[in-house]
Formats: structure tokens, C-alpha cells, sequence
């Protein structure tokens, strides 16, 4: 892959590198990330259905709460943030 077609993303103040295409769950998977967020309980979740239907990849991305990242493309310079539940309420029932 050409080095344009690479670049870097920012999650939780850490950069890591992207990939033309490739969704912010996918490039945070190659990265060795596992945890996308918290829930009320402080139980970790992270990818598990992969095409959107689950919600359990939900994170802070570019100040925009409860994006799904298994299907949001990385783009140059986007900032996540792992979600952590207890700050908002009414997202779990």
C-alpha cells in the first residue's frame, strides 16, 4: 500500500495509523485495541458483530457520542474517545 493511503488517527490522545477505507473498529483491532467502551458498570466492550447491528463498537468520534466504528470509515486526523458510560445517561436500557 502506498504511504499516502496511510495515515493517522487519534484514540483516547494516542495516534495510530489508519488505512484508506478501513473503518476506525478495523484500525483499532491492528493496533492491538480491544476495549471501545465502558458500560455503567465498568464492564469493557468492544467489536463483536462487525456490520453495525450489535452497538457494542459505540465510541466518541470527532465529539459525536454513539458512533457505531465498525461501520464509520477512518478519515485523516479523526479523535476518538472511548466511551464511558457512567458520563452519559440514557444510552443502555
Amino acid at each position: 500500500m502506498a504511504e499516502s493511503e496511510t495515515f493517522e488517527i487519534e484514540i483516547d490522545g494516542r495516534r495510530i495509523q489508519a488505512k484508506k477505507g478501513q473503518t476506525i473498529a478495523a484500525a483499532l483491532l491492528v493496533s492491538g485495541l480491544r476495549t471501545f467502551r465502558q458500560t455503567r458498570k465498568d464492564e469493557p466492550r468492544g467489536l463483536f458483530c462487525g456490520i453495525g447491528v450489535c452497538f457494542e463498537c459505540r465510541m466518541t468520534v470527532n465529539g459525536v457520542p454513539n458512533t457505531r466504528t465498525c461501520v464509520t470509515e477512518a478519515s485523516p486526523g479523526c479523535k476518538v474517545q472511548t466511551q464511558r458510560e457512567r458520563q452519559q445517561k440514557g444510552i443502555e436500557p
